[in-house]
């Protein structure tokens, strides 16, 4: 099993598969996978979309750096952080010091067949949800392209087969992963 020397912080826009991606990286590097916005929730005890409602985005970003921060203090792990997480200085300062970033790029036509049927997404609750991914994308692309590591995502690739690609982004990376006992079988994407 190869050792992750640092959190692996998993960033890009809402639908690229951070979560997904996130939970079978972490699977195969036999480390804890753990979800930033789910933490916000438990710690809150609601759902994102009504602290939205009830406290703001504002309130909304200032727990989410604050759990960002306690989750980089921990041993390494396999982050996904919300689509947002990323576009505060603070926060991609955190990530560097602590941990790597990587960006799960993702083209607009294959975010949008993700997440146009999902009600959980309390910034898409507009008049037209796929412009307002789209200004959403344009505006957080900058941000996102300053991530340590960038992974194209594809819609023919499996899940496991992009945890796959991130591992050998990874491996190009000492300071982060050590390919110590990863067996071919890994490297492919494919269930250890």
């Amino acid at each position: 099993m190869a050792r992750l020397k640092k959190t692996v912080a998993m960033v890009g826009m809402m639908g690229a598969g951070k979560t997904a991606v996130g939970t079978a990286l972490a699977r195969a590097l036999g480390v804890p996978f753990v979800d930033s916005d789910e933490e916000i929730v438990r710690a809150a005890s609601r759902s994102i979309a009504e602290i939205f409602e009830r406290d703001g985005e504002p309130f909304f970003r200032a727990r989410e750096s604050e759990v960002l921060a306690r989750l980089l203090r921990g041993p390494p792990c396999v982050l996904s952080t919300g689509g947002g997480a990323y576009l505060a200085e603070a926060n991609r300062q955190l990530i560097s010091e602590s941990g790597v970033a990587v960006w799960l790029r993702a083209d607009l036509d294959l975010l949008w067949n993700r997440v146009r049927h999902k009600s959980t997404r309390p910034l898409l609750r507009t008049a037209n949800p796929r412009e307002t991914l789209r200004a959403l994308y344009e505006a957080r692309v900058p941000f996102y392209s300053q991530a340590d590591v960038t992974v194209d995502a594809s819609p023919d690739l499996s899940i496991e087969a992009m945890a796959g690609r991130v591992i050998e982004a990874l491996l190009a990376r000492p300071d982060v992963l050590g390919p110590e006992g990863l067996g071919p079988d890994v490297l492919k994407g494919e269930p250890a």
